[in-house]
């Protein structure tokens, strides 16, 4: 009865009687942010994204083209974002800043913004070298590596993905052999590693011959039978260092090994913390390519009128502002699940390849508002929309995870 005295004509009537001459006040439309994602944000968590806003803007994009031209990686921006609390942000103590997941977020947002070469080096550093340290290590392991690493002190790299061997780890060559002292031999090797060629501290993972289980071993740089040449002439994230590891008899310690974490589980929960930051990079790429057509757009005239005037441009712009602040929202919903401990890894894999392929898929579009002129890279789109055809392949190939979500549903 309530239901149908709510919807009777007289009802209605009188409700917009009772709405006549009453002013409605609307918010001012921010195109940068749609749905106004910044009013979800703590003081904390917003202060950080502005932080690593500005330190990106003014410091990493003046270097990008250049890096990206000579194929170069600037060691010192590691110490620079480590001097801000950006790297590990999220681990408490060991002097990281202890933030929220959605802060986290937001620096690697920021940092793909400028370009995701970068945000790799970051999100290796803090998602799979410094988060197994604190999840898996021991406190020695912990109080050794984690200060230094967070300052940017020094740099790791995690060595998975083998040649043989890229999206299917449970069959990796590279073995661990115990020896009488107690210590270890490992033998194997890896590629595609970000950061392994100016890499500090190796964390590999490995089978171990006498229980076939995956364990990760901590290799310092200099170990005799280490070596990590480059990978050169890439044709996608040539602002970031990447490299091989190679491993001959490379003896290490008993306290080398990461005592709690055993099982292909250790790895992949590191791969779903890189791939939470990943869902947050690769729409800030995006937002960059929305800005770098929007502006060429605005600017360029053809046939006596700019082209933001034509409506096939216009919906190329909306549409991918759509996408990259729906993508925001559902990471941040992620995010917000993974500190109150409601959230789960399939989430982690939904938006990952929502988020990737969204991106590469509106990317590509945007290219064509630039026309011949997105070949050139003094307008940056070009080489995100390369580096987006990597992100949808590294840390979970996305025709693999476009599946997982059923898959693991009928287990």
């Amino acid at each position: 009865m309530l239901a149908h005295r709510l919807l009777t004509p007289r009802v209605l009537s009188s409700c917009h009687v009772a709405s006549r001459g009453m002013a409605t006040n609307f918010a001012k439309f921010d195109w940068q942010d749609p749905l106004n994602i910044g009013s979800l944000l703590t003081e904390e968590e917003a202060a950080v994204r502005d932080t690593a806003r500005d330190y990106c803007q003014e410091n990493l994009l003046p270097r990008v083209v250049e890096a990206a031209r000579t194929e170069t990686f600037d060691r010192s921006i590691m110490s620079e974002m480590g001097a801000l609390g950006l790297l590990g942000a999220t681990i408490k103590g060991y002097n990281c800043a202890g933030v929220s997941s959605i802060a986290y977020g937001l620096i690697a947002r920021e940092v793909e913004r400028v370009d995701s070469g970068y945000r790799s080096a970051m999100s290796v550093q803090s998602s799979l070298v410094m988060h197994p340290i604190n999840e898996f290590g021991s406190e020695a392991q912990k109080e050794k590596y984690l200060p230094r690493l967070a300052k940017g002190e020094i740099i790791g790299c995690f060595g998975l993905t083998e040649p043989n061997h890229g999206s299917d780890p449970s069959n990796m060559e590279t073995i661990a052999k115990k020896t009488a002292n107690g210590g270890f031999v490992l033998n194997g090797s890896k590629t595609w590693i970000t950061n392994s060629p100016i890499a500090d501290l190796f964390l590999v993972w490995a089978k171990c011959d006498w229980d076939g289980k995956v364990r990760g071993f901590l290799i310092e740089k200099g170990t005799p039978g280490l070596s990590a040449p480059a990978i050169k002439n890439k044709l996608a994230l040539r602002a970031s260092i990447t490299g091989s590891i190679f491993m001959d008899s490379v003896k290490l310690s008993p306290e080398s090994v990461l005592p709690n974490g055993k099982g292909l589980g250790a790895p992949f929960s590191c791969l779903n913390n890189a791939r939470y930051g990943i869902s947050w990079g690769v729409m800030g790429s995006l937002e960059a390519c929305i800005q770098a057509a929007r502006d060429y757009s605005l600017e360029r005239h053809q046939f006596k009128r700019p082209l933001a005037s034509f409506q096939l441009v216009q919906k190329k712009l909306a549409d991918a502002m759509s996408e990259a602040t729906l993508g925001l929202l559902a990471s941040y919903q992620v995010g917000r699940l993974k500190d109150s401990g409601e959230w789960a890894p399939e989430m982690v894999s939904v938006i990952k390849r929502n988020n990737c392929g969204k991106a590469l898929q509106h990317g590509r579009i945007l290219l064509d508002v630039l026309g011949g002129n997105a070949c050139s890279d003094e307008y940056h789109i070009g080489r995100h929309v390369a580096n987006l055809q990597v992100t949808n392949t590294y840390e979970g190939k996305i025709p693999l995870e476009r599946n997982l979500p059923l898959f693991w549903t009928h287990l």
